[in-house]
């Protein structure tokens, strides 16, 4: 669900905009008071603001400061004030769009979506950034479920890879022998010493230089294996 927060002194605005938004699929969520906006943001998964600046008394800038400071949702500014001082001071407090109404519906709607898919698509490459792990020279794209070592593709069992992953997730984290085991096979482990051992020899050929001094997949004699 495309979730938005509207803010606007304009009764027939919000109406308006209500229809439209909710012809295109947006659950809309509407304060009546300019101090509700920060609040209101805080308490909803919020995607994308639509919120008024104050008129005559231009309240709303320190507002629109807050919610940029700790969102990055797109905030549109629809407001009667047409002061070429207030939109500059809109946009640099974080606005991403300024429309003076009276406004064209569906010209407007087109900005929302067009804030809407820009928004996903940051999301989208944040999410796959946070997705890269890297230790020194080893680089795991779990995007693409790709891993390299010094520039050169690694070819991994789905099974090692899945190992290889969980201790780079938690790098430095020292996994027992039946921690990996449950985690990877999501089942008791009983027996799994030898089952382990194994899979953890074939990774260390493949990403080490020399596998029997590792630098990457090390043992922690007595506790387990970790990576880093």
């Amino acid at each position: 669900m495309k979730n938005v927060l509207i803010y606007n002194q304009n009764e027939t605005n919000m109406e308006v905009l209500k229809i439209f938004l909710a012809q295109e699929g947006y659950q809309v969520y509407v304060v009546s008071r300019l101090e509700d906006v920060v609040r209101r943001v805080g308490q909803k998964d919020i995607h994308l603001v639509v919120m008024d600046i104050d008129f005559p008394k231009n309240d709303g800038v320190e507002q629109l400061k807050e919610i940029r400071n700790t969102d990055r949702m797109p905030i549109i500014v629809l407001s009667a004030n047409d002061r070429e001082q207030m939109k500059i001071a809109a946009l640099n407090a974080g606005a991403d769009d300024y429309v003076i109404y009276p406004f064209h519906p569906l010209e407007f709607m087109a900005r929302i979506n067009c804030q809407f898919r820009r928004y996903i698509q940051l999301v989208n490459m944040r999410d796959n950034i946070d997705r890269i792990y890297r230790v020194d020279d080893l680089v795991m794209n779990d995007v693409l479920r790709k891993v390299t070592v010094s520039g050169k593709e690694v070819n991994l069992t789905p099974i090692e890879y899945k190992i290889l992953r969980l201790l780079v997730q938690e790098r430095g984290r020292v996994f027992s022998i039946n921690q990996i085991y449950e985690s990877i096979w999501n089942m008791q482990a009983i027996g799994a010493d030898n089952t382990i051992a194994v899979h953890i020899r074939h990774i260390r050929e493949k990403i080490e230089r020399n596998p029997k001094k590792p630098h990457y997949l090390k043992v922690v004699w007595g506790t387990g294996y970790k990576v880093g």
